[in-house]
């Protein structure tokens, strides 16, 4: 049997139509499938890949550190120095007042772990999310994603969770005493690339300041260069009580986080001890990789690029089956009529040489969001094919 026939036959599946293309090369900006067909990458693994596939520097790190030691005991008992170097490089790249980090495996138990912080530092129970968001799909993530297509086959969920609209001034009013925290993505990504407007975030912190209520903002995939600057709440003027990080976090490997003050982080540790524990969060060598990363996005300036390449892709995605191009940097949202339509441009696109994808709250939508280190000539390149592919249909 082909490993495409194994895959469906013995991998769990999210689809009843998986693309099922076997990739077994990537590099850069590039994909290379079985059949020696090369594509370019506009998902970038959905903002994980930021500073590119196998850059030399993570791979680099990942080997020296697979000579030291891979796991050794759960996270937060032992001194690892690929932990303790990056959460002491990030905090320097923080807010001061985000100078505890709690690493996870993944985005979702980084939303997790911030969840249940901000219900035991708090000791109130309500948690405010927004419609269309996206915090990850496990049960307490699922709790808070503001879609009931996704969450109805699941529940009974958490209990006294509200659901608000993003952007509404108006609904800012529910945010109350008992509420424990409000969790919002910074640019809600799967919604189609929606940015806050006109103050709202500002008005959202003054809410929860004048509530005592937790901020909880989620750059899982906007944090880490994405949309401009190192991270999108720097756009806003707020600062956030907890930040959840994730995908680009580890530069291609598993690693989520989670970061706040450490007055907050050290409710963890009494009443009860170990409050919030995991055996492969903040794994040394996916940490060695994330560490490298994140020095080639800051060496390499990469962040300052980014508005240059968003302008240049705007700049040619010009048709008259295009109905909008919303972006904040290189997170772009291409909306046309339906998502029909829209799946019929992807699968022609996959067929061209250009690979994307749709969102989950806007199917209608095409996913850009390559890796920062997309280069001129593969973003015309890119924007020349999609543009031949909308001329056929």
């Amino acid at each position: 049997m082909t490993n495409r026939q194994l895959f469906l036959n013995h991998v769990g599946q999210t689809s009843e139509a998986p693309l099922a293309l076997e990739i077994i090369k990537a590099e850069g900006c590039k994909l290379s499938d079985a059949n020696g067909k090369e594509y370019i990458d506009l998902i970038g693994g959905i903002s994980v890949c930021n500073v590119g596939h196998r850059h030399p520097a993570v791979i680099e790190a990942i080997k020296k550190q697979l000579d030291d030691y891979l796991h050794i005991m759960v996270y937060g008992e032992l001194v690892q120095s690929p932990q303790v170097q990056y959460a002491t490089l990030l905090t320097q790249h923080l807010p001061a007042s985000l100078n505890s980090v709690f690493f996870t495996a993944s985005g979702s138990e980084a939303t997790e772990g911030a969840m249940k912080l901000a219900k035991r530092f708090q000791n109130r129970t309500q948690i405010i999310s927004f419609k269309n968001s996206y915090h990850g799909s496990t049960q307490g993530a699922l709790s808070v994603m503001g879609s009931e297509y996704w969450q109805q086959a699941f529940r009974p969920l958490l209990p006294d969770i509200l659901q608000m609209n993003y952007n509404s001034f108006e609904d800012l009013e529910n945010i109350t005493t008992r509420t424990a925290c409000v969790i919002a993505e910074t640019i809600q990504a799967e919604a189609g690339v929606l940015v806050p407007q006109n103050g709202w975030l500002k008005a959202l912190r003054k809410k929860c300041d004048e509530t005592g209520t937790l901020l909880v903002l989620d750059e899982i995939q906007c944090g880490f260069g994405r949309n401009g600057t190192l991270w999108a709440f720097e756009q806003f003027d707020v600062v956030p009580d907890i930040l959840l990080l994730g995908k680009a976090l580890g530069g291609g490997m598993p690693l989520g986080a989670f970061v706040a003050g450490k007055k907050i982080m050290d409710s963890f540790t009494h009443d009860p001890v170990l409050g919030h524990i995991n055996t492969f969060g903040g794994h040394p060598v996916c940490c060695a990789a994330g560490l490298a990363a994140f020095k080639v996005l800051l060496d390499e300036k990469l962040v300052q690029s980014v508005k240059n390449k968003e302008e240049l892709f705007i700049s040619l995605l010009h048709h008259s089956k295009i109905k909008a191009v919303r972006s904040c940097g290189l997170m772009m949202a291409v909306e046309f009529d339906d998502f029909d339509m829209n799946k019929k441009i992807i699968d022609a696109l996959i067929v061209a040489g250009v690979f994307t994808d749709w969102f989950l709250f806007a199917a209608n939508c095409l996913r850009i969001v390559p890796p920062l280190t997309i280069s001129e000539e593969e973003i015309m390149l890119s924007c020349a094919k999609i543009i031949a592919v909308l001329d056929t249909l």
